[in-house]
């Protein structure tokens, strides 16, 4: 049996971006959201589980270019390099599984489509919280897109764990307030639906404790 990093080198050695469910010829919905947030154009911005998404190349196309993309899969990460040409100088790669991921910088923005979903024990999903944590800087924002409980139940022939906007607000609610979810079909390129709930949050605002006098 294949271990989760060799099964998403297959993946993306086997199969072109149009042979894969979660392909979009332009990431709407994750841009839509993005510019309403209007963040400066310095700031660090990470794509986690980019693999074959246009989301980095939108953001270069917006003038961002402090950009991360992370990906389990060297094959994934060579793909985009090469689809972006010159610009990838912008970006900066890395090749990893996000629950071995060791943030060396803070950023501002937190971007997961499809990738945090393929957690499906406790213990994974709660270490993912906290990289997100680390990982955030003050008035960091997260939007992250996984399969509803409406969706599907397998991708990539891998079990998924399934959404609703409560169970997403308790993964992160300790350090992040929920800013809103909504639903939305994705058709994929065979014709077939998968449900997605999206949800957007941001890293709460420190209280001070009142000083005893």
């Amino acid at each position: 049996m294949m271990d989760k990093k060799e099964h998403w080198e297959n993946v993306f050695a086997t199969k072109t971006e149009k042979e894969v469910s979660w392909y979009q010829e332009y990431p709407q919905t994750s841009v839509d959201f993005f510019k309403t947030l209007q963040l400066p154009l310095d700031s660090e911005i990470i794509d986690v589980g980019g693999g074959d998404s246009y989301f980095i190349d939108a953001l270069l196309a917006l003038g961002y270019t402090n950009l991360t993309l992370l990906d389990i899969s060297g094959n994934a990460i060579a793909r985009i390099k090469k689809r972006l040409g010159d610009k990838a100088k912008f970006v900066t790669f890395i090749e990893s599984d996000i629950l071995d991921f060791n943030p060396a910088k803070k950023y501002l923005f937190w971007h997961d489509r499809a990738c945090f979903h393929f957690l499906t024990e406790t213990v994974q999903i709660e270490k993912y919280a906290d990289i997100v944590d680390k990982a955030l800087d003050k008035g960091g924002r997260i939007f992250i897109g996984a399969f509803s409980t409406e969706g599907p139940k397998k991708c990539s022939g891998l079990d998924i764990k399934q959404y609703s906007m409560e169970s997403l607000r308790f993964v992160f609610e300790k350090e992040f307030q929920l800013e809103g979810c909504f639903i939305e079909n994705h058709k994929t390129p065979f014709d077939t639906v998968q449900n997605f709930i999206f949800c957007g949050f941001e890293r709460k605002k420190i209280t001070k404790e009142p000083t005893l006098k």
